[in-house]
């Protein structure tokens, strides 16, 4: 019996669900009593392979096909694999390309599947804990079947660490690239010269408390000081006072940074739900009972307009005329 997990890449690099996958599958192969064996498709396997042997992890499984993930390529592989060895469980990430995969793979293999798990655990089957009504609740779901697909949400488990010892296997199945209705052309920059706040280490998040679009140079301003990179809360984007890809919550990208700094953002479990994996949450807010600081480490409760200005001086910047 094992469990196997997707590891995913883009662009020649490992993502960080996949590590957070390997932390999620060891915790589920311990529960059960067996394996974790990784799954890597496509890329520099032999690199993944090596990047992937983390602590718990004891086999990582290699196909050499494609230079980028192409989810119908790893539907088969999986399949192959799940019919050459005694898969239990089959963990994806629940990005983009895991629900193009998760899905298709499930039906092919006639398991159930459940999707976007903050928390699996074991009792006389597997339990999946998923938030509802956008983080405001949780359900858990007993998933029916000895045999699963699940999907695993970013940012809710640690990412693996250490050095492991796993046995790396060229896994033998056969791709029918007949059956490969995807490919991957290319890639397009999420907006000219503009940044992707997901792999930023800080971020400065504004919300409705800037008040008005002239107001945005001053965080703008402070980000530079600090040499962080600007997001923001729904409103703002709503607004179109920052584009589409700075936006972090439920409807926009989930991001993991070392510091994130909420400014004048209250805290809605939609947007919480998008940046709670941050390292160290910083709060400036004039309200004291705001949400964000049930999950900030650290709190100002005061005006922005006064604080951000004193920042960007004590940090050397120059404060714009707003």
């Amino acid at each position: 019996m094992a469990v196997l997990a997707l590891a995913e890449h883009r662009r020649g690099e490992l993502r960080d669900p996949s590590f957070e996958l390997v932390t999620a599958g060891r915790q589920l192969a311990d529960a059960v009593g067996t394996d974790l064996h990784v799954a890597v498709v496509g890329g520099d396997v032999e690199g993944f392979a090596d990047a992937l042997d983390r602590e718990g992890v004891d086999v990582i499984h290699t196909v050499d096909h494609g230079e980028e993930f192409v989810a119908d390529v790893a539907v088969q592989a999986l399949e192959g694999l799940v019919a050459d060895g005694d898969v239990e469980h089959v963990l994806v990430p629940n990005t983009v390309n895991g629900l193009s995969t998760a899905p298709a793979l499930a039906e092919r293999l006639d398991r159930p599947i459940a999707t976007d798990a903050v928390a699996i655990d074991v009792d006389e089957g597997v339990v999946v804990t998923r938030e509802t009504y956008g983080g405001k609740t949780e359900a858990t779901i007993e998933v029916d079947g000895e045999a699963t697909v699940l999907t695993t949400r970013s940012g809710e488990w640690p990412p693996a660490e250490g050095t492991g010892d796993a046995t790396v296997e060229a896994a033998d199945v056969d791709i029918d690239d007949g059956a490969v209705r995807t490919r991957v052309s290319g890639f397009q920059e999420v907006g000219a010269g503009d940044v992707d706040i997901t792999e930023a280490d800080v971020l400065v998040s504004v919300g409705r408390g800037i008040e008005e679009a002239e107001n945005i140079p001053l965080i703008e301003a402070f980000a530079e000081a600090i040499g962080a990179t600007v997001s923001a809360s729904r409103p703002i984007v709503d607004n179109e006072w920052l584009p589409k890809d700075r936006q972090v919550g439920q409807s926009g990208k989930t991001v993991q940074p070392d510091v994130y700094l909420a400014i004048g953002i209250s805290g809605a479990v939609q947007h919480v739900a998008g940046m709670k994996g941050a390292d160290t949450i910083v709060a400036i807010n004039t309200d004291p009972s705001a949400p964000i600081y049930d999950i900030a480490d650290y709190g100002i409760v005061d005006d922005l307009f006064e604080v951000v200005p004193a920042l960007i001086e004590e940090f050397g910047g120059e404060v714009p005329d707003l």
